[in-house]
């Protein structure tokens, strides 16, 4: 494994940090910990606890221990593969997009080992129109990053390189 990228596992720690915080004030001194609380902060966003034990759109529901340690190994193993991902990205812009996606992950890992659930809480709405599941930081993180990532990957071309992908490479007398 090459050296370790520190833009992206930099961003990690922030996006660790503050997915964890969130909830933490939300939770805590906040009060919002059990299903039904609610805080309508504006009329389009209100913080309301809602514990996910499923993956993304709560799909998947881990109802059992062995289902939620099996999501645990499951979602750590896909954040090992990101970090591995990560230390070999040259691109920084990719580095920083992959630790978004790396600190979402650790963060709702966390929630999970720690309650057995995901902490959400981001309610964004409009009258009674929900474009988004209630979600947290980390969700907001891992979207976010992986919007980045596909964005780059299919927008953003480098223009040094040819068909082959090696850059600068001399141009061959086709005549010779």
């Amino acid at each position: 494994m090459k050296s370790l990228r520190p833009a992206g596992l930099i961003t990690a720690a922030i996006v660790l940090i503050v997915d964890q915080l969130a909830k933490y004030a939300v939770t805590g001194p906040l009060g919002i910990d059990h299903l039904g609380a609610v805080r309508e902060i504006t009329s389009f966003f209100a913080l309301r606890f809602v514990p996910n034990v499923g993956v993304s759109l709560g799909l998947f529901p881990a109802d059992s221990e062995m289902m939620r340690w099996s999501l645990v190994g499951l979602t750590a193993a896909i954040a090992v593969g990101v970090l591995v991902w990560m230390t070999r990205e040259k691109s920084r812009q990719d580095q920083i997009a992959l630790g978004f996606v790396l600190g979402g992950a650790l963060g709702n890992i966390l929630d999970r080992v720690r309650f057995g659930y995901v902490v959400d809480f981001a309610d964004l709405h409009f009258g009674e129109w929900r474009p988004f599941l209630v979600f947290n930081v980390a969700d907001a993180a891992i979207t976010i990053g992986v919007l980045v990532l596909l964005v780059r990957a299919l927008l953003v071309r480098d223009k040094t390189k040819n068909v082959r992908g090696a850059e600068n490479a001399p141009v061959e007398n086709m005549n010779a």
